[in-house]
């Protein structure tokens, strides 16, 4: 049950990725190759590989995360929610993003949060840490863990109520529960072009947080408590 949850033990995060490179030229030919065989099913015969490469940032073996955005609750005098970003090196941002799991959501009580998390943000960042040599940390290290071990919560999973073929995006999602929406400068398909183009890594993680703030304000909702008000959030 959602209600017995402590908001203070969950994570709630959201990433940014983008192509591992500018441009699909600067692939090596294995790598352009393997890229064409990734993606030959989605692209059908609409696209060549060179142009369905601005979105090889949803594969993590073809992609790198620019930016991991994290918000949690804090109840003192009245409820707070904290959000911070890490960016900078791809390395940098998973290592200090590790350290946090490890030094302040490692308990058993703790859980992670995102949209569409299960099946996106939790194992890209599994396996990005692997390609770079880091170790995974335990909340996202799923090896031998039986299904209702796993310390994750999805709001998109908890809104299919069971139907497997559903998929809600999280703007949708704001919409219909009335929650100000995140989509407000730009969208994921844009990240690309923020990051390599306009160099604003800043602005990539403003809009990561506010995906962030949108999905504890649906778990909120879910829970039938009242959203958080701008007052109560505050960003480092």
């Amino acid at each position: 049950m959602l209600d017995a949850i402590k908001l203070e033990n969950v994570l709630f995060l959201d990433i940014e990725t983008v192509p591992l490179h500018p441009s699909f030229n600067e692939l090596d030919h294995v790598d352009q190759q393997l890229y064409a065989d990734k993606t030959k099913y989605q692209r059908k015969e609409e696209y060549t590989p060179d142009e369905f490469y601005d979105r090889a940032g949803i594969w993590a073996e073809f992609g790198k995360i620019v930016c991991i955005s994290v918000g949690y609750f804090v109840d003192r005098t009245y409820r707070q929610f904290r959000v911070r970003s890490f960016t900078g090196t791809e390395v940098e941002l998973l290592e200090e993003f590790s350290t946090l799991l490890k030094d302040h959501f490692s308990g058993q009580h703790h859980l992670l949060c995102a949209h569409n998390g299960k099946e996106f943000d939790f194992p890209y960042i599994a396996r990005r840490m692997i390609i770079n040599g880091i170790a995974i940390p335990a909340k996202l290290n799923l090896f031998g863990k039986k299904p209702w071990e796993v310390p994750h919560l999805d709001t998109m999973e908890l809104w299919k109520f069971g139907d497997y073929k559903h998929f809600t995006s999280l703007k949708l999602m704001t919409r219909v529960l009335g929650i100000p929406s995140p989509k407000d400068d730009i969208d994921g398909s844009q990240v690309r072009n923020v990051y390599y183009e306009e160099n604003d890594v800043n602005r990539i993680a403003r809009y990561c947080e506010k995906d962030v703030i949108a999905v504890a304000q649906i778990l909120l909702k879910l829970r039938l408590e009242p959203i958080l008000k701008d007052d109560q959030i505050i960003t480092k």
